[in-house]
């Protein structure tokens, strides 16, 4: 297959740099300054477990540049809250059949993309990676940098699901074909919902129970929607050991701090604890933590603010 990695940052970056050494043809669209320093140096720099290589694959900032085929499939790498803009450009240059992996935190991504292509697939991501230096990604786990389920939406498997795991796996990446892949996101959604407390305030016993609240909160809303959701122990047993972090690296914030860390002046917040939000307010569950996380995460991005500069104990206050 030809992979078109739509959204070349920490995630697609490492997703597209792996399938790319692993001599699968590989399209990167990136944006601005990160595209820049990859025509600049002549391809992405990939930092490993086994060291930096330069990832030479085809970068450009649209869909209209890429050179499409009967089997390319699209991996949508982009932060949630960037998907409406990389789903119209696709909607204008890529072929209509053309297969969309969602390879993006949430749960809202996919029904966005399916709307628009009926080829719609999602990918629940378990990638630690870094991305602050434009051009350069950071994979933080080796020998195995990510585990990358697959499965079709809204539910099953097929050729498609069959043909990206197999590639995904001769990259080095653990990915298995999921039925309900979906009931593995909405856990992974709950994991997540911790990221804006990461990016925005000071680390200690008061944030780690406003991150507390929050997910307990996730669980209800998510019980009151009735929809499907593997337990936290499915979730353990499949991650195992296979995700081991690189010693060389300091441990740095996730993708929330990384967005407040480049003052990017955006986040994928609203629809991390903001779909929890939404669910809420559909189904009758208060979700205050949520809405604070929400509330706080979004002051910092807006105004140029610090990460972690914020007090969760003056929240708990609150709440």
């Amino acid at each position: 297959m030809h992979y078109v990695v739509y959204g070349a940052g920490a995630v697609g970056g490492v997703i597209g740099g792996r399938l790319h050494r692993a001599g699968l043809p590989v399209t990167l669209v990136a944006r601005g300054a990160h595209l820049a320093a990859i025509r600049a140096a002549g391809g992405l720099v990939l930092d490993a477990g086994d060291g930096r290589r330069l990832v030479d694959a085809p970068a450009t900032d649209t869909a209209a540049e890429v050179g499409w085929t009967d089997d390319t499939v699209v991996v949508l790498a982009v932060k949630s809250h960037q998907a409406a803009d990389a789903l119209a450009d696709l909607r204008e240059h890529a072929p209509p059949d053309v297969g969309v992996v969602c390879a993006t935190n949430g749960i809202a991504t996919e029904l966005a993309a399916l709307r628009l292509f009926a080829r719609t697939y999602a990918v629940c991501v378990m990638l630690p990676a870094t991305h602050l230096e434009p051009g350069v990604v950071v994979a933080a786990c080796h020998p195995t940098p990510a585990i990358l389920d697959i499965g079709r939406i809204p539910t099953g498997t097929d050729a498609t699901t069959a043909a990206v795991a197999h590639d995904l796996r001769a990259a080095g990446i653990a990915s298995e074909e999921r039925a309900d892949i979906m009931a593995w996101k909405r856990r992974k959604l709950l994991m997540n919902l911790g990221n804006g407390v990461d990016a925005s305030f000071a680390q200690g016993e008061a944030a780690d129970e406003l991150a507390g609240r929050a997910v307990a909160e996730g669980e209800r809303v998510l019980t009151a929607a009735g929809v499907s959701l593997v337990s936290a122990e499915q979730d353990a047993t499949r991650r195992g050991d296979i995700l081991r972090r690189r010693p060389d690296l300091e441990r740095r914030g996730g993708s929330t701090w990384q967005s407040l860390s480049r003052g990017t002046g955006d986040s994928e917040i609203d629809y991390l604890s903001g779909e929890v939000v939404l669910l809420g307010r559909l189904h009758g569950v208060p979700t205050p933590a949520n809405e604070a996380v929400v509330a706080a995460t979004r002051r910092l991005s807006y105004a140029g603010g610090a990460p972690r500069s914020l007090d969760a104990a003056a929240v708990l206050a609150d709440l």
